[in-house]
């Protein structure tokens, strides 16, 4: 069958590219937006664009000196507008631990100490700095030119993708007037290491309760002495990250442990952290018995020789922490009642908890609650059995 129109040549046409592919960047600013422009689709989730784009970039063995520097131009762009949305370099850190691979990791840590200098958080210069730093880290890691910029685009796609954090992270935090009381730090966590690493569950529980109620005991010494004074402090934020898999029923433990030491805790399931709000010394309880508490739980989920499913697993740990819940709100009451002047220190605990209430509220006007789903009768008990081991503290 025959028709009008253009004949058809024999052979394969050899197909003609398009322009982005056969115009090579020639200087720094070209090969940074060309980064940036890669990095956007690999943000957007466009599946082998880091890959690609890298390759027509750096074909053959030989890194361009422009490129180097178009690196460095835009990683310093979205590393300063990270910090400006509130990441701290520990919290870049974390999530790039999650989302990326080691290579892209190290890129993003390399970018971020050369944008803020040397710190103590793990992002450290250790290139020659009279040197572009990225041929050296492309030795450093044994890498091809092209792999080099895969791994570049990927770490500059993945800071793309940071939101705006609230509250923002603060580097340099304004500290409380007080003095934290560093003999009485110590001994909670020598309480808390000790019952990290019994193998005995009554003496864990007993150890771990202990160190709750040496936490109570010194905060209520705290907020009696501020009453005293000019006034509380203004309530501070922390971002507490959680490792996968479920971190949301470990939120929940984070939720309890913030909620016995006066303070409100909320979970930001997209980055897998938890922000709590409270005064520092508070802040600083939290973290430190919700990190002790994870290990314990963590230890004996896995040492349950029925805990081989994810349900299992699950139902565990929520049933974990809400019986540790339970316990701490019990060791607090119990130490208050105790206090000298419980007269007094009742309506100075009320106006603290207003304080970090409103504080919250003006952070976070819109959280929205939802339930952690329990699918296992068997995790459920153990998990509570587990609980009732868990040294708070001795």
């Amino acid at each position: 069958m025959t028709g009008l129109g253009h004949t058809r040549p024999v052979g394969k046409q050899k197909r003609r590219a398009p322009a982005e592919e056969t115009a090579r960047p020639r200087t720094a600013e070209e090969f940074g937006d060309a980064l940036l422009a890669a990095a956007s689709e690999t943000a957007r989730g466009v599946r082998g664009a880091a890959g690609k784009r890298a390759h027509r970039l750096a074909p053959d063995f030989e890194l361009p000196a422009e490129a180097a520097e178009g690196a460095r131009r835009a990683g310093h762009l979205l590393i300063a507008r990270a910090c400006r949305s509130g990441w701290l370099p520990e919290d870049l850190d974390q999530a790039a631990r999650r989302r990326v691979d080691d290579f892209a990791r190290s890129f993003v840590l390399d970018t971020l100490a050369a944008y803020d200098g040397q710190r103590d958080d793990g992002a450290v210069r250790w290139w020659t700095a009279s040197e572009p730093h990225l041929p050296q880290w492309t030795a450093k890691h044994i890498l091809t030119p092209a792999e080099a910029l895969t791994s570049v685009i990927e770490a500059l796609g993945f800071l793309m993708t940071l939101p705006v954090l609230t509250p923002p992270g603060t580097a340099t935090p304004d500290r409380p007037a007080h003095h934290v009381d560093e003999k009485k730090l110590s001994r909670v966590r020598a309480l808390l290491a000790k019952a990290e690493s019994s193998s005995f569950p009554e003496e864990a529980e007993a150890l771990s309760a202990k160190a709750q109620e040496l936490m109570t005991r010194y905060a209520l010494d705290r907020v009696l002495v501020e009453a005293a004074d000019a006034g509380p402090d203004v309530p501070a934020s922390r971002r507490i990250w959680l490792d996968t898999p479920y971190a949301d029923a470990k939120s929940l433990l984070v939720h309890v442990v913030a909620t016995a030491n006066r303070c409100r805790a909320v979970y930001d399931s997209r980055w897998d952290f938890v922000t709590v709000v409270g005064d520092e010394d508070d802040l600083d309880a939290v973290a430190l018995l919700t990190t002790s508490l994870l290990v314990q739980a963590t230890r004996a989920m896995i040492a349950d020789p029925a805990g081989r499913d994810r349900a299992f697993r699950k139902s565990f740990l929520v049933s974990y922490a809400t019986r540790i819940g339970e316990r701490l709100d019990q060791a607090a009451a119990a130490t208050i009642a105790k206090s000298a002047d419980p007269d007094r220190l009742l309506p100075v605990l009320a106006s603290h908890e207003r304080a970090v209430e409103s504080a919250f509220t003006k952070l976070f006007p819109e959280v929205v609650h939802k339930s952690v789903t329990v699918r296992s009768h068997e995790g459920w008990g153990a998990g509570r059995e587990a609980a009732d081991r868990a040294r708070l503290g001795e």
